[in-house]
């Protein structure tokens, strides 16, 4: 029996998590966590029976604790709750399913308690992929990716050596509004901007999708996660999400990863590794499938990834920056406070007027973060 954790049990990653869970009877959910979702996280307690249930808000907590009272599961909350389900002794792998840099402290909080991260959280690596991997290394704990294109190139990379590859090849579907121009871009609304072509994903990286920020948080998450050198990393359109990434090798061979589009793969692939289980589910077909097609990704009207190299470029506190200014500039749009192209603006603006600071602890990224979330509020 395989003991796991879930930060963000209640979101797209989460759900999808209890989904594997429920196809495989030697997983058991030791712990959830979720923000303010009692009611959702009810059925979940109820449904698997956790020792641990957190969640982030005192008063969600409470309410979560009288509602569950006549089962076994502990309510924690708050960031020391976190951090409690992460070290919890009972578990052997935590995936990290939570949004934004909440997930650093208690990604950092499991690798010292020795689990396996299986990290759907970006911004662990984007803004502290410094420190996380060479404490994964300490700590002799594997870090297993869940996005779909890091699944990708790591399972393409198996058995294979490093120092033999060339290039990654991350792919991307090019959002709902591949093709069009800056100007078409002044008026798309929030729904226009949630209806993703291929993927069901949560709102907040649905927007990304659409921005290519999410492709360029991807870029950053690749250096650390595969030690790569930015100009070892390439973007490329591929709108049928069939191919979810590729690795080019010294010799010229390109090894790639295809399959439908369904999160739960990568999931599963992770939680088992390097073991590979039945998945029910559609298969690629590819007598029916009618062409693989390829574009260069715009970067001219898509701002999101050449925003987001140019922060890995620059290090230091930046890739806090540009994280910081995406996820608040996306709430922001989500209420309906700011346009599409605003996106860009906050963060664009943001990283102009932010002096970096090299080597950053952990205290010196969570300042950055709040110092970005400050001038925003002051100017938005």
């Amino acid at each position: 029996m395989k003991k796991i954790a879930i930060l963000g049990s209640t979101g797209s990653i989460g759900t999808q998590t209890l989904d594997v869970v429920r196809k495989n009877r030697d997983l058991q959910v030791v712990g959830i966590s979720a923000g303010k979702s009692v009611k959702k996280l009810e059925e979940q307690v109820r449904e698997f029976s956790p020792k641990i249930a957190a969640v982030w808000e005192e008063k969600a907590a409470r309410e979560l604790s009288e509602r569950i009272r006549d089962t076994d599961t502990r309510v924690v909350c708050g960031m020391d709750g976190l951090l409690e389900l992460a070290s919890m002794q009972e578990s052997e792998i935590l995936v990290t399913a939570i949004v934004g840099m909440i997930g650093i402290r208690p990604t950092m909080e499991a690798i010292r308690a020795g689990k396996d991260i299986a990290l759907a959280n970006k911004e662990t690596l984007v803004t502290a992929g410094h420190l996380i991997m060479p404490m994964a290394k300490e700590y002799g704990v594997q870090i297993l990716p869940v996005d779909s294109e890091h699944s990708a190139v790591f399972q393409a990379l198996h058995g294979e050596k490093r120092d033999q590859v060339h290039k990654l090849l991350i792919t991307a579907s090019g959002g709902p509004f591949r093709g069009k121009s800056r100007e078409e871009l002044k008026n798309v609304t929030l729904e226009d901007t949630l209806k993703h072509p291929n993927w069901v994903m949560g709102q907040k990286i649905t927007v990304d999708s659409a921005t290519l920020v999410n492709k360029g948080l991807e870029v950053m998450e690749a250096k650390w996660l595969f030690g790569m050198d930015l100009e070892q990393i390439q973007v490329v359109v591929q709108p049928q999400s069939i191919i979810h990434s590729m690795v080019e090798f010294k010799d010229g061979a390109v090894m790639a990863q295809l399959g439908t589009p369904d999160m739960r793969l990568p999931i599963q692939y992770a939680l088992y590794y390097p073991e590979r289980r039945c998945l029910d589910g559609e298969r690629l077909d590819f007598a029916k499938l009618k062409a693989i097609s390829f574009e260069e990704p715009d970067m001219e009207t898509f701002l999101g990834l050449p925003m987001a190299i140019e922060a890995s470029r620059r290090g230091g506190t930046m890739p806090t920056v540009f994280n910081a200014a995406n996820e608040l500039a996306v709430k922001k749009f989500l209420q309906r406070k700011i346009g599409f192209l605003d996106i860009y603006d906050i963060i664009g603006q943001s990283m102009d007027r932010h002096i970096v600071r090299e080597n950053p602890g952990l205290n010196e990224i969570l300042s950055a973060e709040q110092e970005t979330y400050q001038w925003i509020e002051g100017r938005w």
